[in-house]
């Protein structure tokens, strides 16, 4: 790991940070971001810079960084693009350790000449740089939050173990509500706009050795290092599992990206080629992103062998249905799993996979099957559907999902259909920790693409 990377620890967990730009004016971005640390109770020391304050929020204000006396880890900039080059010298003089740039105007305007001076002042001085045009980061653990969009607004997600790299700061703001809405956590947040010192490998590589971080999510608009990615993917994706979101397929889409961050998105057949050299899980959208991600932090399985338990025979057809149409087989339950499960079902019903509890099923015998279902060996993951409308269904279901998802001898992924009363369901199970889906194409999907990196990994180990 290069000096530049591993100073991203100045970054992500500063002892000291440095708003410049800070403002005492409500919704400007200088302002919004020291609310952040302010609210989030940053326990280093936050100093504003801005020429016009002597104090902001109670804190000393200084007219440029290299003012502040002692040492600073971390600079956030906020400023109008061409102040920028001269701020970053300022930082160097101070010996700061990693700045943020947010703000535009760089190569999506063709000012690649500002992007040139700042990226030859951070090459030549290892400061890592993550921007310009950027949302910067969030850590949810050491509560660095320069995300310039108010707390009320954009909920911040808990501290878990996903990390997501995002060129755009839009998605990368929609993935953090939809994490914080259904109660995912992350371990860091990192939009890094135009790339013009530090690029998406960088980062993979800096996550690759972060102890917080499990599964990585990365949407690319394009990247300036094709070769670099490949390279980086395949030695990232051994270790920690990624997922990528790529944008800019067609022409419209490339033409769009370029605009956005300043990036040729190329080819998508190329960069479809790399994630599947690399053996990248690649996601179709933000909602699969989410589908897919959610289920990679469960045990990894020993093969495809799907068991599926419901309450309502249609749904277990229509998995079934998708279960073969991914290529997974329905597992062949051993004979004393068929005795035991035989003692649950009612004397009209049948031992089958599908196993279906039929409608009048109550959480008893939903937690003596998956504990039956648990210790077959023919089985090697769990599709478990819950119609919540029926009469015999109550909140203690939540409670046999959990603890059948903590078990971890086998991965779990449940299905629950329909509206309102559905939702408060599936979303209390979000924010346990268990994989929780509206469709069963979603949730066997999801199933099939943990099933194929687990296959993956096998094959590393046995090298």
């Amino acid at each position: 790991m290069n000096k530049n990377i591993q100073n991203l620890k100045f970054v992500f967990a500063p002892r000291t940070v440095a708003i410049v730009g800070a403002s005492a004016t409500a919704n400007k971005i200088g302002n919004v971001i020291i609310r952040n640390f302010l609210d989030a109770r940053f326990q280093g020391d936050i100093f504003p810079i801005n020429p016009k304050y002597t104090e902001l929020f109670g804190l000393k204000c200084y007219q440029k960084v290299s003012d502040v006396p002692g040492t600073i880890d971390c600079v956030i900039i906020a400023t109008p693009a061409e102040t920028v080059p001269m701020i970053v010298e300022d930082c160097v003089k101070k010996k700061v350790g990693g700045v943020i740039v947010l703000s535009g105007g760089f190569e999506e305007v063709n000012r690649t000449d500002l992007a040139q001076k700042i990226a030859e002042i951070a090459k030549k001085n290892n400061l890592p740089i993550i921007g310009p045009n950027c949302l910067g980061v969030y850590n949810p653990y050491t509560k660095v939050d320069s995300i310039f969009l108010p707390r009320y607004k954009l909920e911040r997600p808990k501290a878990g173990g996903i990390a997501f790299v995002t060129q755009s700061g839009a998605v990368g703001s929609t993935v953090m509500d939809l994490a914080a809405f259904y109660g995912i956590g992350i371990s860091k947040f990192i939009s890094y706009g135009n790339a013009t010192v530090l690029d998406e490998s960088d980062y993979l590589e800096y996550l690759m050795h972060d102890k917080d971080t499990k599964t990585i999510i990365l949407y690319l608009e394009g990247a300036k290092d094709g070769r670099k990615l490949l390279q980086t993917m395949k030695k990232v994706n051994k270790i920690k599992p990624i997922i990528a979101l790529k944008a800019g397929k067609g022409v419209g889409g490339q033409a769009a990206a370029r605009s956005h961050t300043g990036n040729i998105a190329g080819s998508y057949l190329a960069y479809n080629a790399a994630f599947k050299q690399a053996k990248v899980t690649e996601a179709d959208g933000i909602i699969e992103v989410f589908d897919f991600v959610k289920i990679f932090d469960q045990t990894k399985p020993k093969g495809n062998r799907i068991a599926v338990l419901t309450n309502g025979g249609g749904i277990g057809v229509l998995t079934t249905d998708y279960i073969e149409s991914e290529g997974l087989s329905l597992a062949k339950f051993s004979d004393e799993t068929k005795k035991e499960l035989a003692k649950i079902l009612p004397s009209y019903g049948t031992v089958a996979n599908p196993l279906d509890l039929v409608a009048d099923a109550g959480v008893e015998a939903y937690e003596k099957a998956i504990d039956v279902m648990m210790n077959d060996p023919n089985i090697d993951a769990l599709i478990v559907i819950v119609l919540t409308q029926t009469p015999p269904i109550d909140e203690r279901i939540i409670h046999v999902l959990t603890k059948a998802s903590d078990d971890k001898r086998k991965p779990i992924a449940t299905i629950s259909i329909g509206g309102t009363y559905t939702e408060v369901y599936r979303k209390i199970l979000e924010s346990k920790g268990v994989p929780s889906y509206n469709s069963p194409r979603a949730a066997v999907k999801a199933i099939e693409r943990l099933i194929t990196y687990s296959r993956y990994w096998e094959q590393l180990k046995r090298k």
